[in-house]
């Protein structure tokens, strides 16, 4: 036993389970993509193919699968392809969903935090409560509200704002209605996080000095939950950018976004490589700036430590 380190030990069991996880979870999942991404599938129906030449042990790469995502087929114009532009078009319903949540969800977050302990559970519990019904079941709902002959539309013909039913399902304001409803959760919970934690006397020194409750507010709450503002924009941006259900439940013909078009390259198409290309690629889109910035964020404290 000369020798062993428990502590050491149990550092490394900590450290290594969630490395674990991801590697098996995350890391060989997205090599199968990327593997499927490469190959040539012709006029098979299953995509795991060789990508190599066994008699002269050279790698056969289809990189057409990834060249075609950027390159018209008419033409050859680069960037002018269906799926730029559903990439194009998932990170700007992304990044509306990801700022309306901020908007609303920021005051709830505040609200909860500066309410009375003894209330704090059952506020979360209500933030939570949706997570306790099926997400099909809440999106379908939104389509009885935002239909014709729905919930809303009822109302305001009753109360004689309208005399004939609004368009409101299969538009861009019914998806980002419905994309906004279901991660709003995801904004609060960590906004109320780090806002539950921070020191009320910063507050109350910015009111000696002279600050107004909104100049304390944007110049003292704002900043120090600047870190609860990026967890939750994060949470809500990266789900968001590959949605699939809600746009096709709520929102028209034209709000095709990616997550659409890898389904249908998937299993309309039978084209798996083109499809994991896709996916690889809305991957690569996210988690490249994600490290870049991180890399660059995390720089100051790692030399102060």
């Amino acid at each position: 036993m000369a020798g062993w380190h428990p502590p050491q030990a149990g550092r490394r069991f900590v450290i290594g389970v969630p490395f674990a996880w991801l590697i098996v979870f995350f890391l060989l999942p997205f090599l199968i993509l990327l593997y499927i991404s490469f190959v040539d599938m012709g006029n098979d129906i299953h995509p795991f193919k060789a990508i190599w030449d066994t008699e002269t042990g050279v790698l056969k790469l289809k990189y057409e699968n990834y060249w075609s995502i950027f390159r018209s087929s008419e033409g050859g114009a680069l960037f002018k392809t269906l799926y730029v532009e559903a990439y194009l078009r998932s990170i700007w319903y992304a990044l509306c969903t990801a700022v309306l949540c901020l908007l609303i969800g920021y005051p709830f977050a505040y609200f909860i935090a500066r309410s009375e302990p003894a209330v704090r559970p059952a506020l979360l519990m209500m933030v939570m409560l949706p997570f306790w019904t099926s997400f099909l079941l809440r999106v379908y709902a939104w389509k009885g509200i935002l239909a014709d002959q729905g919930v809303l539309n009822r109302l305001l013909m009753a109360l004689g704002i309208v005399h004939e039913p609004v368009q409101m399902l299969y538009t861009n304001v019914s998806m980002l209605v419905g994309m906004t409803y279901v991660y709003l959760p995801f904004m609060v919970l960590p906004l109320y996080a780090n806002l539950v934690k921070m020191d009320l006397r910063l507050l109350e020194a910015a009111h000696d000095l002279g600050a107004s409750p909104f100049q304390a507010f944007w110049l003292v709450t704002v900043p120090l939950s600047k870190a609860g503002i990026i967890a939750g924009f994060m949470l809500v941006f990266i789900p968001s950018v590959g949605e699939f259900v809600i746009p096709s439940l709520l929102g028209g013909p034209e709000n095709l976004m990616i997550g659409r078009v890898v389904w249908d390259e998937m299993f309309t198409s039978n084209n798996w490589p083109r499809a994991t290309a896709l996916a690889v690629v809305m991957i690569g889109l996210i988690v490249v700036p994600l490290a870049i910035y991180y890399h660059y964020t995390g720089e100051p404290s790692r030399q102060r430590g």
